[in-house]
């Protein structure tokens, strides 16, 4: 159990804690704002910036996309050179947020900023970065990860780099009281996901680790079972507070992580448009029932700790499917047919791309080859 943890994100956490940017970013930085589609002007977040913001020098730089392109972030790299922008705000989820990460690394670097992505640069500087959070989901907030897709090649591919790592995360609950339920769907399947990936291994001797990433899973299952309480302020706080620390770096020291399930559903986002968290929940029930025999001291774990599943031959399998149910519960598909996509034309698709990327040796063992990755999308469809 030997690591190094180190996570200097300050997190500002509770309603109305948006105006506490106003001392958080020194007045002498000139600010740029990123945010996304422009929800934030109708929700009074952007009025709530502009107002912490009184006393800075700062310009904005609008629209970018779910699943964030590097053709529209490196049109915000370009309006931060040519203003001298020397800070960078992130307003909204986990794309604006991995978007300006990409930004806040590429103004310091010369060349072509895809070389960030396929690691032909390895990031050494980057502006700072803080961060105010409307949708809780990847937990990027207080994280140095950040996927980017290249429309243009229909690829998407993540860097990690702790000089993107945001200065100071502001998550106040009140601003998703107004986000469409699909979204908070998301938030709860991502963060889940993102638990497992790093809990479903192998059983390790980090009690701590362990029995937080148990802590995480049951306050997101019972968020799921309280989704009719959504609106209430108990419940938003829950799941943002929930949804950061399932990704902060925490619980997966201490012992291998997987993300096999990630690396399939980019593929799936960066083909056929499904959001993110969905592709996961498309892959990763299959996934686990195809990897149960090296997963199944962890998944009998989840099953009792976390499911509370009486202790049977079965009971590996019985927490795979209860995690389905879960997903199933929420109205969140776990097989293509019902994310209308065509298995027989999509398979191939996705073991093109894996194979071009390099993720040909998934999994916590590298034993998710293409070919195990061909049998987890074949029972998925």
């Amino acid at each position: 159990m030997n690591f190094s943890y180190s996570n200097k994100t300050q997190i500002q956490f509770g309603e109305n804690s948006i105006s506490s940017i106003e001392t958080l970013i020194p007045t002498d930085k000139k600010v740029l704002v990123i945010y996304g589609g422009g929800s934030i002007k109708s929700n009074g977040v952007y009025d709530q910036v502009s107002n912490a913001l009184k006393n800075h020098v700062w310009l904005e730089f609008s629209g970018v996309e779910s699943n964030p392109t590097i053709e529209t972030l490196d049109k915000a790299v370009a309006l931060a050179r040519n203003e001298n922008a020397d800070f960078i705000l992130a307003v909204g989820g986990g794309s604006v947020i991995d978007g300006s990460k990409y930004v806040a690394a590429a103004i310091c670097y010369d060349g072509e900023g895809w070389d960030i992505l396929t690691g032909k640069h390895q990031v050494t500087k980057a502006i700072p970065l803080g961060t105010i959070l409307t949708l809780p989901a990847t937990g990027s907030e207080s994280n140095a990860a950040a996927v980017i897709t290249k429309k243009s090649t229909q690829d998407k591919l993540a860097f990690m780099n702790p000089n993107v790592l945001p200065v100071f995360a502001v998550l106040d609950p009140n601003v998703i009281k107004t986000l469409p339920e699909r979204q908070l769907i998301n938030g709860i399947v991502d963060a889940f996901v993102h638990v497992c990936e790093q809990y479903l291994t192998i059983k390790t001797d980090s009690w701590v680790q362990e029995g937080y990433a148990e802590v995480l899973l049951r306050s997101l299952i019972r968020l799921a079972k309280d989704y009719q309480h959504r609106d209430s302020s108990k419940w938003r706080n829950n799941l943002m507070w929930t949804a950061n620390q399932a990704l902060n770096g925490l619980i997966g020291t201490g012992g291998p992580q997987d993300w096999a399930t990630h690396m399939i559903g980019h593929e799936l986002t960066a083909h056929y448009g499904v959001d993110h968290a969905r592709t996961l929940a498309l892959v990763q029930p299959s996934l686990l029932r195809n990897q149960i025999e090296v997963k199944k001291d962890k998944l009998e774990q989840m099953g009792a700790n976390v499911f509370d599943l009486p202790e049977s031959d079965t009971l590996a399998l019985d927490t795979v499917d209860a995690i389905e149910a879960l997903y199933n519960s929420l109205g969140v598909a776990t097989h293509l047919k019902d994310a209308n996509i065509d298995a027989v034309e999509a398979i191939p698709t996705i073991l093109n791309s894996l194979e071009k990327h390099g993720a040909v040796a998934l999994g916590e063992h590298q034993a998710i080859t293409l070919k195990v990755t061909q049998a987890i999308l074949e029972s998925a469809a």
